[in-house]
């Protein structure tokens, strides 16, 4: 019988490769995909495509984070633009930054994979990430490791759970490089934090340069469809 695992997927690349990562390991995948009134909704779109071809099961929860705000994600604040070499040299937390988000993402699923009696959680951060973002850094992912195995009833009575991070130290390169590897339609996946009325990527956020980086990067065609050409 295969082991469970829950796969927080919101729709992006990242997620995508980490769920195929999970699956390819022989897990039993349980998407987890959160409705936080993120501006860029069309992700919701994209997570659902993607659990369709590599989830067992998938959940959409709603968590409305609008109404704490605090992030340009949920609110009214313009997401910056054209910045990708200022947000490179580590300076800062990007006004991106959803409050805690990675904490509240993992504790739900955290939630679930002791319901369903999984004991692996699988979330996409990488390197690129934690420069900028505080809880995507390997740290965060150790700390949560531990406060999972004090908090839950399974970690109590000696059934330890894991978090995996498997794309923690991969450039965007790296994971387009596994996109292809794992046979993927990187297509599917929706990473810009501003489309365009149509859904298609804005080609000047931080995500969308970082995408197209990685794909230039990796000498792959990238699969992205821009408003406006993402210059990598």
């Amino acid at each position: 019988m295969k082991r469970k695992a829950v796969v927080l997927l919101s729709g992006g690349l990242d997620s995508m490769v980490c769920a195929a990562l999970a699956r390819e390991a022989g897990f039993e995948v349980l998407a987890l995909t959160i409705d936080y009134g993120q501006r860029h909704r069309v992700e919701l779109a994209a997570a659902e495509a993607i659990a369709a071809q590599l989830a067992d099961r998938h959940i959409v929860l709603p968590l409305d984070l609008t109404r704490f705000g605090g992030s340009a994600l949920t609110g009214g604040a313009e997401v910056p633009k054209d910045r990708l070499a200022e947000r490179s040299s580590g300076t800062g937390i990007p006004v991106t930054y959803v409050p805690a988000r990675n904490t509240i993402f993992l504790s739900l699923a955290l939630a679930w994979a002791e319901a369903a009696g999984a004991r692996d959680l699988f979330i996409g951060v990488n390197a690129l990430d934690y420069s900028g973002y505080p809880d995507c850094r390997p740290e965060f992912v150790a700390a949560f490791e531990a406060l999972a195995n004090r908090a839950t009833k399974a970690g109590a009575e000696g059934e330890g759970f894991q978090v995996h991070a498997p794309l923690l130290d991969m450039s965007k390169a790296d994971i387009a490089r596994q996109a292809k590897r794992l046979g993927l339609d990187a297509a599917m996946s929706h990473s810009c934090y501003d489309p365009a009325p149509d859904g298609s990527h804005c080609g000047h956020c931080d995500a969308c340069l970082l995408r197209a980086r990685g794909f230039a990067e990796a000498g792959l065609p990238d699969p992205t469809r821009y408003a406006e050409a993402a210059e990598g």
